[in-house]
This record gives C-alpha cells, sequence and structure tokens, in this order.
C-alpha cells in the first residue's frame, strides 16, 4: 500500500449523528480530519489518548476539564488523557484536525463507509 493517499479517498467513519472522521493511523497515532454539522455535538466523553487539535474550518464551543471556550479557524486545543471534553459545532459547521496518541483503536467499532468529497480543504 502506498504511503501517499488523498483525503477524498479516505473512508469516513460516523462516529457520532452529524460527525464524521476520516483517519491516518501509524504505530503510534491517529491523524483524524473530523467533519461535523452545523449544530453537530460530541457529547461529553473521555479517553485514555492524549488529543491535540486545531479548528480549520467553521466554529467550535470547546468544554475541555470544565472550562470552555469557542474556538475559530487557526485555533488549537490540547487534551489530555482522560479529561472529560465536549465540543459542538457553530451554525455553519465545523471541520478540525485530531491527532491522538496512541493509536485510537476504539474507533474499529465504527463501519467505514464510501469516501466522499470533504467538506474540507
Amino acid at each position: 500500500m502506498s504511503a501517499f493517499r488523498s483525503l477524498a479517498d479516505l473512508p469516513l467513519l460516523a462516529i457520532w449523528d452529524g460527525v464524521r472522521a476520516r483517519t491516518v493511523e501509524g504505530r503510534e497515532l491517529t491523524f483524524a480530519v473530523v467533519e461535523l454539522d452545523p449544530l453537530g455535538a460530541v457529547g461529553e466523553h473521555q479517553h485514555p489518548n492524549e488529543q491535540i487539535g486545531m479548528v480549520v474550518q467553521g466554529t467550535l464551543t470547546f468544554t475541555i476539564g470544565g472550562e470552555t471556550r469557542e474556538l475559530v479557524a487557526g485555533d488549537t486545543y490540547n487534551i489530555p488523557a482522560n479529561v472529560p471534553h465536549d465540543a459542538r459545532a457553530g451554525a455553519g459547521g465545523a471541520v478540525a484536525i485530531d491527532v491522538f496518541a496512541p493509536v485510537r483503536a476504539d474507533w474499529d467499532r465504527f463501519a467505514p463507509q464510501a469516501p466522499a468529497r470533504p467538506v474540507w480543504p
């Protein structure tokens, strides 16, 4: 398999209602481009993975460990392992890039959907 792939060729994973991710996995980390529908929400959860990300399109209202901020394109976030967090996209939806370490093995439970044109870029 080639080391190179287009974002449009990556299968979609329906992670939450109105929230989809396209992932590239290495041995130690998961890179994800996450698309959120307008007002799409990621309910409060936590996981053993460290998560670092950046909003690339739209707005996200993020709560991490009890602190809430509205993020816009170019804003970053850092979520330590096992810290509760949630997010809600603004009226125009949002796209974020997330990096998880170690690999998000729990996402293996989501059935890949056919690739489709990405919202971003």
